[in-house]
C-alpha cells in the first residue's frame, strides 16, 4: 500500500504494476531472505524448546533420581514433583528477557550479536550435557536463553531492513523450532539415546545457525533508518523532515522511552497470551496425567510439549492466509484453557487423553497465532522510520508472560499437589 504522504508529495511519483516500461524488476534474490530467515527462526527458538521438553529429565538430574518422575512425593499416591518444571522455565526465561531489555541500548553490531548468540547456544548444549552439579546444569540453560533472547531482539528489529515477508517465514520458523526441538529430543530418547548424546547432536544447530545468517542472508546497510522494501523499490529515497512528526525517526533516548506506551496496543495482549499459556505448559501440564495408558508420566508430559508445538507451528505459518488484528480475544479464548486445565488437575475428570492432546493443540494455536499477528500487525501499521525500535521493544512481550507465568506455575504447581488424589489415580 502506498504511504499517503508519498501519493501527495509532487516530488515522489509510485510506480504501478499497470505499466510494465515503469514496474521496478522482480527481486529474485528474495527467496534466499526468506529461507535464511525461516532457518533463523528456527535455530534461534531451538534450544530454548529443548530445554523446555526436556524439563524433566533435567529435574531428575537436579535430584540424582533415577526414577520416572524424578524427585517426586507420594500425595495420596500420585507421583507429584514439588520442584515443578516452573523453574526450568524460569531459568530458561529470566536471561532472555534481560537481554531483550537492554538489547536496545547495546552498541553491538549486528555481527557481534549473531557471534554471541552461536556461541551461546553451543555453549548452552555442552554446558547442559557435562553438567554434574546443578549450578552447571542451570548455566546450561541460562546460556541457552541468553542465546535465544538476543538473537529474537536482533533478528526481529534487522527484519524491517527486508522484505516484510521475512516475518511470516521468521514466526514460521520458531514455530518449526517448537516442532524440531521437540520432537527430535523426544523422537531420540525414546529411540534409547541418553539425553546427553542427545543434546550433543543438537550441536548442528548453532552451526547451521551461522551458515543461514553469514552465508545465505543477504546483508542490508543498517547506517540509515529502515524503510519498507517495497517503498525502495518504487520511490526515491525519503526526506524524512517532510513527514509528520509521529512518522519521523525517534532522535535520541528521551523520545524512545516516550514512544514505548504507544507500543503497549501490541504488547499488553501478547504478555496475556503468552502468561496464560506457559502458566498451564508448565504448571499443570505435569500434573495432568492418565495412568495405565501407553505412556508414562513424563513420556505424557513430553508429547503434550510436542502436540502444543505443532499448533503453534500451524498458527505461525498462517499470517500470509489470515490475519487477525484483535489479538486480545486470543487471550481471552486462552484463559477458558487455564480454567479447563486447573480443573482437569485436581479433578481428573477428562475421560480420555486424545481430549486433551485437541486442547493442548488448541493452546498451540492462539500461542503462536498471538505471536506472529502482533508482529505482523507492527510491520505493517507502525511507521517506517520507527519499525525497527517498535519490534525491539514489543520483542519482550512473550519473555515477560512467559516469566510471569514461571513465578506463577511454581506456587500453584505445588498447592495442587497437596490437594487429595482423585479417585482415578488411586
Amino acid at each position: 500500500m502506498t504511504d499517503q504522504n508519498e501519493a501527495s508529495s509532487p516530488s515522489v511519483v509510485p510506480l504501478t504494476e499497470d505499466d510494465p516500461e515503469q514496474a521496478p524488476p522482480k527481486d529474485k534474490g528474495l527467496w534466499r531472505d526468506l529461507v535464511a530467515y525461516w532457518i533463523l527462526g528456527l535455530c534461534n527458538n531451538y534450544g530454548y524448546v529443548v530445554m523446555l521438553t526436556a524439563a524433566h529429565d533435567i529435574l531428575k538430574e537436579l535430584e540424582g533420581n533415577d526414577g520416572d518422575h524424578g524427585k517426586s512425593v507420594q500425595v495420596s499416591g500420585a507421583p507429584c514433583n514439588k520442584l515443578s518444571t516452573g523453574a526450568i522455565l524460569l531459568a530458561d526465561i529470566l536471561p532472555a528477557l534481560v537481554v531483550k531489555s537492554v538489547a536496545s541500548f547495546l552498541p553491538l553490531a549486528k555481527h557481534v550479536r549473531i557471534f554471541l548468540c552461536v556461541a551461546a547456544a553451543a555453549a548452552g548444549f555442552l554446558l547442559t550435557a557435562f553438567a554434574t552439579v546443578e549450578w552447571v546444569l542451570f548455566l546450561g540453560v541460562i546460556a541457552t536463553s541468553f542465546s535465544s533472547g538476543l538473537g529474537e531482539a536482533t533478528f526481529l528489529a534487522y527484519a524491517t531492513y527486508f522484505n516484510k515477508n521475512v516475518i511470516s517465514t521468521w514466526s514460521s520458523g520458531t514455530g518449526g523450532a517448537g516442532i524440531a526441538g521437540s520432537l527430535s529430543y523426544t523422537g531420540l530418547t525414546e529411540l534409547g539415546l541418553t539425553p546427553k548424546t542427545t543434546i550433543l547432536i543438537m550441536l548442528v544447530v548453532p552451526a547451521l545457525e551461522a551458515a543461514a545468517f553469514w552465508l545465505l542472508l543477504r546483508h542490508k546497510d543498517t547506517d540509515k533508518p529502515a524503510e519498507p522494501e517495497e517503498a525502495k523499490e518504487k520511490v526515491e529515497e525519503i526526506d524524512y523532515s517532510t513527514l509528520p512528526e509521529d512518522e519521523r525517526p525517534l532522535e535520541n533516548w528521551s523520545q524512545r522511552i516516550r514512544y514505548i506506551p504507544s507500543l503497549f496496543i501490541f504488547m499488553i495482549p501478547l504478555i496475556l497470551v503468552y502468561l496464560l499459556e506457559y502458566y498451564i505448559n508448565q504448571g499443570l501440564f505435569e500434573l495432568v496425567y492418565f495412568p495405565g495408558i501407553w505412556l508414562s508420566q513424563s513420556g505424557q508430559y513430553r508429547w503434550y510439549q510436542v502436540i502444543y508445538q505443532i499448533g503453534v507451528f500451524i498458527s505461525r505459518s498462517s499470517v500470509n492466509l489470515i490475519q487477525f488484528r484483535h489479538v486480545w480475544i486470543m487471550a481471552v479464548f486462552q484463559f477458558l484453557n487455564v480454567v479447563y486445565f486447573t480443573f482437569e488437575a485436581i479433578y481428573y475428570f477428562t475421560p480420555s487423553i486424545w481430549i486433551i492432546f485437541v486442547l493442548i493443540l488448541w493452546e498451540g494455536l492462539l500461542g503462536g497465532g498471538g505471536y506472529v499477528n502482533t508482529f505482523y500487525r507492527i510491520q505493517t501499521d507502525v511507521p517506517a522510520a520507527r519499525r525497527e525500535y517498535a519490534m525491539m521493544v514489543t520483542s519482550i512481550s512473550d519473555s515477560v508472560g512467559i516469566a510471569l507465568a514461571g513465578v506463577a506455575a511454581i506456587p500453584s504447581h505445588n498447592a495442587i499437589c497437596d490437594l487429595p488424589v482423585p479417585d482415578r489415580l488411586l
